[in-house]
């Protein structure tokens, strides 16, 4: 006997129903992912596209949460300058690197980063710089070189310019030498 099919002919109430239930899923997809943590507009898009939202549904439902404040590229970025400048301790270059990856405009990276003052910056170098330099070794030349290698490249892994981890290293290793030969 052969199959019949049950489906249902497709009327206007039918073909509306199905963006509107797309459109709600990836609000809700959306929703989500804001619940864990703050992204940018350009992360939620990936996503969206990745599950296979049209691209008229995922402008929609973007477009929506930017109008009630949910989306902020520019709040997702002075946050993410505060948090990883204080406690991962990054500089400019590498904070830059990472807004690029999160997919924050260029205009945006530089305005949240003229923020960051070059003093503050500064400091917490040299903040790094001394935490890590009571567990180094400056018995003779080699190990104080090495330790002075390990320092700067630490710092500039971190986003620091290469002229101010050297200077902070070397003033800091100074300082160390000093108080360690009291």
């Amino acid at each position: 006997m052969p199959k019949t099919s049950c489906r249902l002919p497709l009327t206007s109430e039918s073909t509306d129903v199905a963006p509107a239930k797309r459109e709600e899923q990836a609000r809700a997809l959306c929703l989500r992912l804001l619940t864990a943590r703050a992204r940018t507009r350009a992360e939620l898009e990936t996503k969206l596209a990745g599950k296979g939202y049209p691209d008229e549904v995922t402008t929609q439902v973007l477009d929506r949460l930017a109008q009630v404040g949910l989306i902020d590229d520019r709040d997702f970025a002075e946050q993410w300058v505060r948090s990883r400048h204080t406690h991962a301790g990054k500089g400019k270059r590498a904070l830059a690197a990472e807004l690029r990856t999160k997919g924050v405009d260029r205009e945006v990276i530089d305005e949240v980063l003229a923020d960051v003052d070059a003093g503050a910056e500064r400091q917490r170098a040299e903040q790094l710089v001394r935490d890590r330099l009571r567990r180094e070794r400056l018995d003779d030349d080699d190990a104080e070189a090495k330790a002075v290698r390990r320092l700067v490249g630490m710092l500039a892994r971190r986003g620091y310019s290469q002229s101010m981890a050297l200077d902070v290293v070397k003033v800091a290793v100074a300082g160390e030498r000093e108080r360690r030969r009291v």
